[in-house]
C-alpha cells in the first residue's frame, strides 16, 4: 500500500461532529443494560457524597471506556468525542470518574464484587459464556492463579516487591472455562504487592465455586474441576474446593514425602504421552516419546488434623533431563529424569492417567486472560490509592466478561478471540452519525471484512434494524 496522494496535496483536521470512533459499543452498553449492569451498580453500590451519585450511569461508563480500549482514567475522554454525544447520553468526564473512584472504600469493592458476579450471571443468560445447549456435558475448569501488575514510584498504595520481584499488586483471579468455550473470569481480588500467592485463595476458591452453581441451567453432568500451581497446594485452597462439591487438580511441590511417593512407582507403570517431538504409531496406536505419566494413590495434607487430610492421585510426569549435572564432561550410566507431579480428587471413572494429566496442562489457559487483561484494561493502575485500583481490576473484568460475551454473540470465528481482536473487529468500528424522520443511522465502512459479526452482534444486542427506506 501507499498513499494515493504526495504528502503536500494530504491535509487532515478534526471538525466532523457526526463521527464516532467505536460504533461497535452500541450494540455493547445495549447488551450491558439489557443484562442490567446500570441496575445492579444502582442497587448495590453505596458509595458515599455526590462523587457517588448516579453510580450506574457512572460504572457504565467506566466499562464502556475500558471495552473500548482504555486503560487510564485519562483514556475514558474517548467517550466524549464527535457524534458519540448524539448516540450516548451521561457520558461522564475523566476527572469526575476519577473522583467516583477514589471515594471506594474496601467495602465499596465487595459491593461491586457482587456487581459483577451477578452482571455475569444475567450475561450468561444471554449468551453461551459456559456452555451450549448441546454442550453441557462438558466439564467446567476453574482455574486459580495470580499475577503481578507492574507499577512504578512509591506512590501507590499497597505497592511492594512479590515473587516475580518488580514492583507491583497482585492480582487474584479465578476463570472458568470448557472445551467449547473461552474463559470469563468469575472471581478476582487485588492484593498488596508483596503478598503470598495463597493469601486469600480459599475464600476466593469459595465465591467462584457460588458463581459458577449460578451461571450453570440446571444440574452439570460433572464435578467442576479446580485446577491450581503448587502455591495454592494447601488444605484452605483444596478444603474450600472440595466443601463446595468440587474437584481440584493442583500442582504439588516435590518434598521428600511426594519424592518418596514417586520412588515407589515401579519402570513398568510408565506410559508414553503426547508431549514435545512425540510420534504417533499408526499399528500400536500408541505414543512414542520420551515423556511418561504414572501415578498412585496419595493422602494430601498428612502432617495435619485428620479433618484436613484429602485422599487421592498423585499423577506424576516425568522427562528427560537434557541438562545433567554430570562433571567433566562425563556422561551418565543411566537416564536421568525431571519429575512434575500433581494431586487430583478425580476419579479414574471419568479421567485415566493419561487424560488427568492432559487436562491438568490445560491450567495454562490462566496465563492467557493474565496477558489479554495486562494488554487491555490493567495495563496500568490509575489511581495511587488502593481502594479505587481494586475496584478498577472488578471495572476490567466486568469489561473482559462483557467483550466476551459480545463476541459469543457474532458466531464462532470471534468466540475464542482475544479482547484486542474483538475489539478490532467489532468495537472500534468508524461511523457517521446521520439522523433523518427521528430515526439515527450509523453509517459504517463499506466492504468492512468483519461486517457480518458485527451486524449479528447489533441484531442480536438491539433488535433487527428498520428496514431501508426509498
Amino acid at each position: 500500500m501507499q498513499p494515493c496522494h504526495t504528502p503536500r496535496a494530504t491535509s487532515a483536521v478534526f471538525d466532523d461532529p457526526n463521527l464516532v470512533s467505536a460504533a461497535g459499543l452500541v450494540p455493547v452498553l445495549a447488551l450491558a443494560q439489557s443484562a442490567g449492569l446500570h441496575e445492579l451498580a444502582r442497587q448495590h453500590l453505596t458509595v458515599p457524597t455526590d462523587k457517588g451519585a448516579n453510580a450506574g450511569l457512572k460504572v457504565a461508563s467506566l466499562v464502556a471506556g475500558m471495552v473500548a480500549g482504555a486503560d487510564s482514567i485519562d483514556d475514558m475522554a474517548l467517550l466524549r468525542h464527535g457524534g458519540m454525544g448524539r448516540v450516548f447520553k451521561n457520558a461522564y468526564a475523566p476527572s469526575t470518574l476519577g473522583s467516583f473512584l477514589r471515594s471506594f472504600t474496601f467495602g465499596h469493592v465487595r459491593q461491586l464484587d457482587a456487581v459483577a458476579s451477578r452482571f455475569l450471571a444475567r450475561l450468561a443468560d444471554q449468551a453461551p459464556l459456559v456452555a451450549g445447549a448441546d454442550e453441557v456435558a462438558a466439564r467446567a475448569m476453574v482455574d486459580i492463579d495470580d499475577t503481578i501488575i507492574e507499577v512504578h514510584g512509591y506512590a501507590k498504595q499497597g505497592s511492594g516487591y512479590g515473587y516475580s520481584g518488580v514492583r507491583g499488586l497482585n492480582a487474584l483471579l479465578a476463570t472458568v472455562s470448557t472445551k467449547y468455550t473461552a474463559p470469563v473470569i468469575v472471581a478476582q481480588r487485588l492484593r498488596k504487592g508483596s503478598c503470598g500467592s495463597p493469601r486469600g485463595a480459599a475464600r476466593l476458591v469459595a465465591d467462584a465455586l457460588t458463581t459458577l452453581e449460578n451461571l450453570s441451567s440446571g444440574q452439570p453432568a460433572h464435578k467442576p474441576l479446580v485446577r491450581a500451581d503448587s502455591a495454592f497446594y494447601g488444605s484452605a485452597s483444596v478444603g474450600a474446593a472440595l466443601r463446595a462439591g468440587a474437584d481440584v487438580s493442583v500442582t504439588v511441590r516435590l518434598d521428600k514425602r511426594v519424592k518418596a511417593a514417586i520412588s515407589t512407582i515401579g519402570d513398568d507403570a510408565w506410559t508414553p504421552i503426547e508431549y514435545t517431538d512425540a510420534v504417533y504409531d499408526e499399528p500400536t496406536q500408541t505414543w512414542v516419546s520420551r515423556a511418561e505419566v504414572a501415578e498412585i494413590d496419595f493422602t494430601a495434607f498428612t502432617s495435619g488434623k485428620k479433618a484436613e487430610q484429602v485422599t487421592g492421585r498423585l499423577v506424576v510426569r516425568r522427562i528427560p533431563d537434557l541438562n545433567p549435572c554430570g562433571k567433566h564432561g562425563q556422561a551418565t550410566l543411566f537416564d536421568t529424569w525431571r519429575f512434575h507431579a500433581f494431586f487430583t480428587t478425580t476419579s479414574t471413572v471419568h479421567a485415566d492417567t493419561v487424560s488427568a494429566d492432559k487436562t491438568h496442562r490445560g491450567h495454562a489457559i490462566i496465563e492467557q486472560v493474565h496477558a489479554d487483561l495486562k494488554n487491555s484494561a490493567l495495563a496500568h493502575l490509575p489511581s495511587g490509592k488502593f481502594a479505587a485500583n481494586a475496584a478498577w481490576l472488578v471495572l476490567a473484568v466486568v469489561a473482559f466478561n462483557l467483550t466476551r460475551a459480545a463476541a459469543t454473540l457474532t458466531g464462532p470465528e470471534l468466540a475464542k478471540a482475544t479482547t484486542a481482536t474483538v475489539r478490532r473487529t467489532v468495537i472500534t468500528v468508524p461511523a457517521r452519525v446521520a439522523s433523518s424522520a427521528r430515526r439515527m443511522t450509523l453509517h459504517l465502512p463499506a466492504a468492512w471484512h468483519w461486517e457480518t459479526a458485527w451486524t449479528e452482534l447489533f441484531t442480536r444486542a438491539c433488535g433487527p434494524p428498520p428496514a431501508p427506506t426509498t
